[in-house]
């Protein structure tokens, strides 16, 4: 059975797909949107997104630069 993003289990064909559209319609079961708790502490979300700015706003000019060429040639696959 195939797996949404966060795990959740979805219908695999187009009929199994309609039945759950109803039953969500009808009430007899919850939508589930992707707001369930993924087992991340919220505090470390928040630190995780203070850290990466924490990093950026130590690194040089010329070394944000080098860490960028980087990330292209890795995105387009360059070996130069």
């Amino acid at each position: 059975m195939p797996r949404g993003l966060k795990g959740q289990r979805r219908p695999a064909d187009v009929i199994g797909t309609a039945i759950q559209i109803a039953k969500i319609a009808t009430g007899e079961i919850a939508e589930d949107l992707g707001e369930t708790d993924d087992g991340k502490s919220k505090a470390a979300v928040e630190l995780g997104r203070k850290g990466g700015a924490a990093r950026a706003a130590n690194l040089s000019a010329r070394k944000r630069s080098e860490i960028a060429r980087k990330a292209a040639r890795k995105r387009w696959k360059q070996n130069v």
